[in-house]
């Protein structure tokens, strides 16, 4: 876009747009802006202007000092605070940083009183203490013990593992090295050892480890150029530039050492683009903004040195400020886990209080009248029942599931690095694997209801390709359908052409080399001449740095054609026309901004023609095109239209496929993005959130409906019977999926997927977590659940993610698959664990019903202690780690599988309390029939087996096979472990239990062995072994009936997969993908394409501080035409 006028035209920085004065939407048009006149400025907005142009407030807020070269300085007293009553420390942090919680002296006294803050772990103390006290306890004290030691030592060892992973990255950061003024020279120093005030010499491609000011580097007027990828993922580089004082003076090393300057600024913050100080030095106040400072994380990038002083370290650092803490995140699994132990708390003193009253009731109408039962305690029978409640406390504790908050720990941490080994998730080109950052979330990715995802970067690759382009009304693209030709073009006769750049269409490459077509040379000669990009010469090749990646491609598709951008100096560029060299003056750059969407430059051609070249969104140029008028001025306002170009911000690989599965689950995706309405829509359908059969509704026209429908419903409120029903009838009628685009300040909610173009996208999360109370996850913004992409983002959102993984489409394996089977395994795990608990601990409350409620335990000791341990938790860890009904193939084949989760189906307080009421009927089973078949029987050798003991082991074996058997009934997923778990954990107990009923033990701990010779005599009867196998039958065959019954009659959607498992995977290699619905040939939805969100670097090369050879200013160039320009600017 072009035109031509004979009077010289120039550029006033001046008339720039200041984006602070008028805060902006990504979405607004310009006529949208200038309609929009608010009545009262925003706070914030009125509180940094305020700042900005009173140099008062600054000097007050002002309180942090830095002397440079002066190590004492920051150790002045009025720069200390207090520590701890007296202790004093400074304010200034070190630069080493410390993200590790523990060291060798606070690790125990530390890590035992966070696990102490867990209630079933302060409770089991409480017990322990309790079973110090004779007159109230009927248990060894190691049978409280031995359990609390091993969740301890287990949690503790995590823990410490965790910590010293933290201590190595510490470590690796806090011992990098950089330069230092030490005793007057540059010395290789420690990150760790660098302290507020130093002056440090930084290189290329090194980090910056501290907060700096910039005081000057090897580049013209001490420019710096920084990547701030680590920062917020941006890898287009920024400048920085030194203050003239500084970079006049401060080149030497001596001079380095002599700086003494006094630098007074704000107190450490989180804002990164946010910074006020001044600098006092050789009696004269030098301002100082974030333009100057360097901030830590930050890498330095086409600069070989650069010099710069320590404001802000360590901890105070903005990077540091804006890791904040971390934030616990708890499961909707793990909290009503919680609560169902206070339940079961409740539950327990309940049952305590009611036998312990039955042992009142029992001591006052037999024990008092029972001569063979006087202890020699002349307790009264109230006395004896408030101590029978403490000791029943003791006796049911195992009602408290303390080692199931180890097994799920174990296990989350164990699913974790099942993901971090999935090999299927690892992207090999970036070298990524997926990472799962934390142990706690696992079930709840099994649970998402909403996704919240970015465009930029997530959906799309955000690499930038030119792909077609029209030139005066002709097509040129990839199709090349014109000579039916696929070949890719040859730019070999290009000395500039880049390797990696393809094309299909030979016909434009003959058009360019024929020059028959001015209209095609005039359209490359905007793409090489009209932009802000940065060049880089070195061993012949030529570097390109452009301040977007819209901005890059069309300078390379330019570059390739043969339109190559070669230099520029502050008023002038260089540009190779077919192999011909040629420069011309620049007169002006207006540079693109969220504001104008657009940016122009003007030149001088080397006839003295003037033209101004314009490119920006299609919105903005067609309004500015002239009506064929005779008068054309070189404004923005009357342009001719040279043609458009079509750039592809290419999908990430899967993204369609992953979107379709995570669709067909049930999950809501909702699309964030800041790009116009057009792109959002053409960005549903190519990833496909959107197909043909959608119904696209637009907010401004739902807007208009709402008003309307919620004045018609105020109308007939009261004045009819069924105006409630109208009033709560859906919106949208029919069941038609339905897609919501939405731009400005307010949101609608309807049924389908809504694709949302909103800027503040934290605020919708927010929304939605707060009045839909569902669980979310968000690629991008803070939900429930955060996902990073890494390779793409700053490493420090890449770091304080949940999760994060190399390609978006890695996301449906994450949840369809592993975090699928994570529920169902903790699900499982949960009901088996309290079904467990309970068959083990009401048998001893209806053994109480027969000894008087004397809380008398019917078990063994050292059984009680070692059943959770050993007897019972191998089977349930593995399942809990490996179980999986349906494989990692057939769960992604049926996305359905996943609303299981989404539903809380498989653990609820329903599903608590059937736990609860089956382990209850177990133990009656588990009680009642040794009870009724030692009731008068005889054994094998003439005497009777109904004493105590015996019935103590022929119960506890009973409830060994039990309760192994059932998590055989619960396993989907059958491997040699799993049985190698359910046998040799029934081995292991009969091992175990003859080793402590030996004769041997007894004689050397004759105190803590008491069933001496009880399993050897007791296991030899095969009328105990018949007991046993009833009690085993009864309580197994029901469950085996039931499961059948279910799965044959009424079958779940695993289920019927299951049973048609062989004929899926014979069909899985004819399942295909479904054809992209993206409508390409829809011209009605044009390209969004309006450049970077953020200025280019046109005030840089304007200035000239960019440029090493010093040029005549524009002053001089132009001569007396600076008034016709500024008109030309004002107009634009």
């Amino acid at each position: 876009m072009s035109s031509e006028r004979d009077s010289e035209t120039t550029f006033d920085e001046d008339y720039q747009p200041n984006d602070e004065d008028m805060p902006y939407s990504d979405d607004e048009t310009e006529d949208e802006l200038e309609s929009q006149q608010p009545l009262v400025e925003p706070g914030q907005n009125q509180i940094n202007r305020d700042t900005e142009e009173s140099q008062e407030p600054l000097k007050k807020d002002c309180s942090w000092q830095v002397k440079a070269n002066d190590q004492y300085f920051c150790e002045q007293p009025q720069f200390k605070r207090t520590v701890f009553l007296c202790f004093k420390k400074s304010k200034y942090a070190g630069n080493a940083i410390k993200t590790y919680k523990y060291n060798p002296v606070t690790f125990l006294p530390m890590n035992l009183f966070e696990q102490f803050k867990r209630a079933a772990n302060f409770y089991f103390l409480v017990l322990l203490i309790l079973q110090s006290i004779p007159q109230i306890t009927t248990l060894s004290w190691y049978t409280t013990l031995v359990p609390l030691l091993l969740v301890l030592g287990i949690t503790a060892v995590k823990d410490l593992v965790d910590d010293i992973a933290h201590h190595r990255m510490d470590n690796e950061v806090n011992n990098r090295k950089c330069e230092v003024i030490r005793e007057g020279r540059f010395k290789n120093t420690k990150w760790k050892d660098i302290k507020v005030g130093d002056i440090i010499r930084l290189k290329k491609n090194t980090f910056v480890p501290a907060d700096i000011l910039l005081l000057s580097s090897s580049e013209p007027n001490s420019l710096c150029y920084v990547e701030t990828a680590e920062l917020d993922g941006e890898t287009n580089l920024k400048f920085k530039m030194a203050l003239e004082v500084t970079h006049r003076y401060l080149q030497e090393e001596s001079a380095m050492a002599d700086f003494n300057g006094l630098i007074e600024c704000e107190e450490p913050n989180n804002r990164l683009d946010k910074f006020a100080g001044t600098l006092y030095w050789r009696n004269t106040t030098y301002s100082l903004d974030a333009d100057k400072i360097l901030l830590r994380g930050c890498k330095i990038r086409n600069t070989d040195f650069c010099h710069g002083v320590v404001i802000f370290a360590g901890a105070d650092t903005k990077i540091m400020k804006n890791s904040g803490k971390t934030r616990f995140k708890r499961t909707k699994i793990d909290s009503l886990m919680n609560y169902m132990v206070y339940t079961i708390f409740i539950v327990l003193i309940l049952l305590s209080a009611g036998l312990a009253i039955g042992h009142t009731y029992w001591e006052q109408q037999i024990g008092n009248l029972s001569w063979y039962l006087y202890d020699t305690q002349d307790f009264s029978s109230p006395y004896r029942g408030f101590l029978n409640f403490w000791g029943y406390i003791i006796v049911l504790n195992t009602m408290v599931p303390i080692s199931l908050y180890m097994s799920v720990e174990v296990i989350c941490l164990g699913q974790s690095y099942f993901i971090n080994w999935d090999l299927q998730m690892y992207y090999p080109k970036k070298d990524t694997a997926v990472k799962a950052r934390t142990t706690m979330l696992n079930e709840q990715l099994g649970q998402i209801h909403y996704i919240f995802s970015d465009k930029m970067g997530t959906l799309t690759q955000n690499i930038m390709t030119f792909k077609k382009c029209c030139i005066n009304g002709q097509r040129y693209d990839k199709d090349a359908s014109r000579h039916k030709v696929i070949q890719q073009v040859d730019f070999s006769w290009n000395k500039y052409a880049d390797g990696k750049f393809s094309f299909y269409d030979h016909y434009l490459i003959e058009q360019i080399k024929s020059g028959k077509e001015p209209e095609i040379h005039k359209f490359f000669f905007l793409l090489a001449i009209c932009h802000t990009v940065m060049v880089d010469a070195s061993d012949g090749q030529l570097n390109y740095q452009a301040a977007s990646p819209d901005e890059g491609a069309l300078i390379m598709a330019a570059r390739n054609f043969g339109y190559v951008f070669l230099s520029r100096t502050q008023n002038t560029i260089t540009i190779s026309e077919m192999g011909i060299e040629r420069t011309y003056d620049v007169l002006a750059i207006l540079d693109f901004n969220s504001d104008r969407k657009r940016m122009s430059v003007i030149v001088r051609e080397s006839g003295g023609n003037i033209r101004l070249y314009c490119k920006g969104a299609d919105t903005v140029i067609y309004e500015r095109l002239h009506p064929r008028n005779l008068k054309r001025e070189a404004t923005e306002e009357a342009l001719d239209l040279l043609g458009a170009t079509a750039i592809e911000d290419k999908l990430r690989d899967g993204v369609p496929e992953t979107i379709s599965r995570l669709s067909k689950a049930d999950i809501k995706i909702w699309v964030l993005t800041g790009d116009k309405k057009e792109t959002a829509e053409n960005i549903g359908f190519s990833c496909e959130l959107l197909t043909d059969e959608t119904i696209i509704c637009y907010g401004e026209d739902t807007s208009a409906l709402l008003q309307t429908r919620l004045e018609n419903q105020r109308n007939r409120a009261g004045s009819s019977t069924h105006s409630s029903l109208r009033m709560n009838e859906p919106f949208f009628q029919g069941s038609k999926d339905r897609a919501l685009i939405i731009t400005g300040s307010w949101l609608v909610c309807t049924k389908g997927v809504l694709l949302l173009t909103l800027k503040q996208k934290a605020m919708v999360v927010e929304l939605v977590k707060k009045y839909k109370k569902a669980i979310t996850l968000a690629i991008g913004d803070a939900a429930h659940i955060g996902v990073r992409i890494s390779g793409q983002e700053g490493m420090q959102a890449v770091i304080s993610s949940d999760y994060s993984f190399g390609q978006f489409h890695y996301l449906q394996r994450l949840l369809l698959v592993h975090r699928r089977w994570s529920y169902i395994r903790i699900c499982k795990l949960l009901r088996y664990f309290f079904y467990k608990i309970f068959a083990f601990t009401l048998v001893r409350i209806w053994y109480s019903f027969f000894n008087g409620f004397s809380a008398q335990t019917a078990y063994e000791d050292w059984f009680i202690t070692l059943y959770n341990v050993l007897y019972s938790s191998l089977p349930v860890l593995l399942v809990g780690l490996l179980d999986q009904d349906v494989s990692d193939k057939l769960s992604l084949r049926f996305p359905r599988l996943y609303v299981l989760g989404q539903n809380d189906i498989l653990f609820n307080y329903k599903k608590f309390f059937l736990s609860l009421l089956h382990g209850a009927i177990t133990s009656l089973i588990i009680f009642f029939i040794p009870y009724g078949a030692y009731l008068k029987t005889m054994g094998q050798d003439g005497e009777a087996p109904s004493d105590y003991q015996s019935f103590a082991v022929t119960a506890a074996s009973s409830l060994i096979f039990v309760v192994n058997f059932q998590i055989g009934l619960d396993t989907s997923y059958w491997t040699f472990v799993n049985a190698f778990s359910v046998f040799g954990s029934i081995a292991l107990y009969f091992g175990i239990t003859f080793d402590f009923h030996s004769a041997g033990i007894h004689v050397l701990f004759p105190s803590g062995f008491h069933f001496t010779g009880t399993a050897p005599n007791a296991l030899r009867q095969p009328y105990l072994w018949l007991t046993m196998i009833l009690s085993i039958a009864i309580c197994l065959l029901p469950v085996v009936a039931q499961r059948f019954l279910s799965m044959t009659i009424w079958p779940s959607e695993s289920d019927r997969i299951q049973k048609n498992c062989k004929k899926y995977v014979a069909e899985e290699q004819q399942w295909k993908r479904r054809q992209s619905a993206f409508r390409r040939g829809i011209s009605g939805r044009r390209s969004a394409y309006a450049f970077s969100h953020q200025r280019g670097y046109a005030d840089l090369i304007a200035s000239g501080r960019s440029i090493r050879k010093k040029r005549a200013p524009l002053d001089g160039v132009l001569g007396n035409s600076m008034t016709q320009v500024r008109d030309a600017h004002e107009t634009s």
